[in-house]
Order: structure tokens, then C-alpha cells, then sequence
């Protein structure tokens, strides 16, 4: 076995399911049926009038809960049965691809397996952007390789978005990591205003999207909208900054074969460490926020 695997075998700060631990014990392990438990318990707000629900405002705030215990907490509030049995679309707990990545990669760190959640830009929701998006990485030991799946592609969305490849085996050209993004840009390779979200978007979107990968390969797996450190300055003018940004996206484009030399960085740099303290974007409004 890879040495450096033994890390993503176990769980982070955020994915820690604490009290709800049990409830990720006796799930499946074939990971398609893992990513319908997601499925089962987990929806995309941007979907629900595709799936013809209405839920009240105050369910947004589902959206916030940062921890994979707060989630789980929710999620059997919601409906105590165990995580593999399908939810009414009501009972389902609201989660972006970030709650979906996480949760997935946090069933597979609890049956020893190696896991990831991923942030970058996928492909595959508007032609001609890459949109901000989440997925999960995990080691296949059969195929001796790390392999993306998005949880979040059921049937229906899969449909609307003609997807024409297996979403439990993500094209490495289809979900483009955040450090390769970075590194197309930069070269001069794709326009940066291709990348982003909504009115959202250029260099300045992708180093979040950057910062956030390198903090969820050392297992804080943030929310899309928390910013700290780097993240937080207006200008990219900074050269030592650019270098920084520079590297981290070279150790970070593709499967991550240094994973020590990533959480190194990470530990070490003011700039990229999350010390539990955050700005974060709650209702249009940047917030402080201690985690």
C-alpha cells in the first residue's frame, strides 16, 4: 500500500461523524450503492423545482451545517431511518456538492478506505464554462488509482445534462481540479472567466477554489462560500503570493502525488492555514465565524 494512504483512511475535523458514527456502519460498499445512499439523503437546492419541491425558507439553513455531525444530526431528525433507506424528497437534508462529496468520502474513510473530497470546476453543467463544483476522490486498490465520482448525478440530473460518461468514474477532462484550472489560466491555456459561478467567476474565483482543495486534502473540508487567509486579499499582484498559488496548483492538478509536500505547505504557511477562524457568506452577508 502507498504509505501516504493511511491518512485519508481516517477521518478529518469536518468530516468527524462523532455521535452519529453508527449510522455509517453497515452501509454498502460497492460504490455505486455508497452513492445512492448519498442520493437517498442528500439534495441539491438548485434542483428542487426540477424535482417539483417546495420547501419553506427556513430549511436553507441546512446549508450551514458545516460538520459532517451537524449533518448527520439533521439528516435523522429529519427521518431516523438508517442512511440507506430512500427519503421522501421532503425528508431529504439540503446539501450542495460540497455536503455530497463530503459525505461520501467520509462512509468510505469510515470502512477503511482512502478518501477525498475534491474541489474544483466541472464541465458538464454549461457548455463552455466550467462551473464551481465538488466531487469525490477515492483509491481504487484493484485499478492502483484515485478515481473521481459525483455523488450528486442521480438519474434525473444526469438526464437534464446529457451526461454521456459513468459519473462513478469522473473524466479527469470533465471535473477540472482546481490546481489545473489554475494552471490553464495562468499559461494562458483557458480564459479565467470561463471558471466560476453565477456572476462570479476569473483568477481571483479560482485561487478560492485553489485554497479550498488544498485545505480539503488536508482534510477540512470548508464550505463554498468560507474564505480566510490568501483568499481574503483583493489583489493578486503579490509575486510571492502568485509563486505560492503557483506551486501549490503543480502539486495539486492531478491525483496529488505529493500528498506530504501539500500538507507541509498547508501546516506551515499562514496564508493557506485555517485556524478555525473564517469570513463566510451567509445571506448575501460576509460573517465572522469560529469553527
Amino acid at each position: 500500500m502507498d504509505p501516504d494512504l493511511s491518512y485519508y483512511q481516517k477521518q478529518g475535523q469536518i468530516s468527524e461523524p462523532g455521535a452519529y458514527a453508527p449510522a455509517l456502519t453497515g452501509l454498502p460498499t460497492q460504490i455505486e450503492a455508497l452513492a445512492r445512499v448519498v442520493q437517498a439523503t442528500t439534495i441539491h437546492p438548485f434542483w428542487l423545482d426540477s424535482y417539483g419541491l417546495k420547501l419553506p425558507p427556513e430549511r436553507m439553513a441546512e446549508l450551514q451545517l458545516r460538520t459532517l455531525e451537524k449533518r448527520l444530526a439533521r439528516t435523522l431528525e429529519l427521518d431516523p431511518r438508517p442512511l440507506d433507506v430512500l427519503r421522501d424528497l421532503d425528508k431529504k437534508l439540503l446539501g450542495n456538492c460540497r455536503d455530497h462529496s463530503l459525505l461520501l468520502a467520509a462512509i468510505l474513510r469510515q470502512q477503511g478506505l482512502a478518501a477525498r473530497a475534491r474541489c474544483g470546476f466541472g464541465a458538464y453543467f454549461q457548455d463552455g464554462l466550467f462551473v464551481d463544483h465538488w466531487v469525490t476522490e477515492y483509491w481504487d486498490a484493484a485499478g492502483q488509482r484515485w478515481v473521481l465520482v459525483d455523488a450528486q448525478l442521480d438519474a434525473l440530473q444526469s438526464e437534464a445534462l446529457r451526461i454521456n460518461f459513468n459519473p462513478l468514474n469522473v473524466p479527469r477532462d470533465q471535473f477540472i481540479l482546481a490546481g489545473k484550472a489554475w494552471q490553464m489560466c495562468r499559461s494562458g491555456q483557458a480564459d479565467p472567466a470561463a471558471f466560476g459561478i453565477f456572476d462570479m467567476n476569473g483568477l481571483g474565483f479560482i485561487r478560492g477554489n485553489l485554497l479550498r482543495d488544498v485545505a480539503s486534502l488536508n482534510k477540512v473540508e470548508l464550505l463554498p462560500w468560507d474564505c480566510w487567509g490568501l483568499m481574503l486579499k483583493e489583489q493578486l499582484d503579490d509575486p510571492s503570493d502568485l509563486a505560492l498559488l503557483d506551486q501549490l496548483a503543480a502539486l495539486t492538478a492531478g491525483d496529488v502525488p505529493e500528498p506530504l509536500a501539500v500538507r507541509s505547505a498547508y501546516e506551515n504557511d499562514p496564508r493557506l492555514f485555517m485556524d478555525g477562524n473564517l469570513e463566510s457568506n451567509i445571506d448575501g452577508n460576509m460573517v465572522t465565524v469560529k469553527i
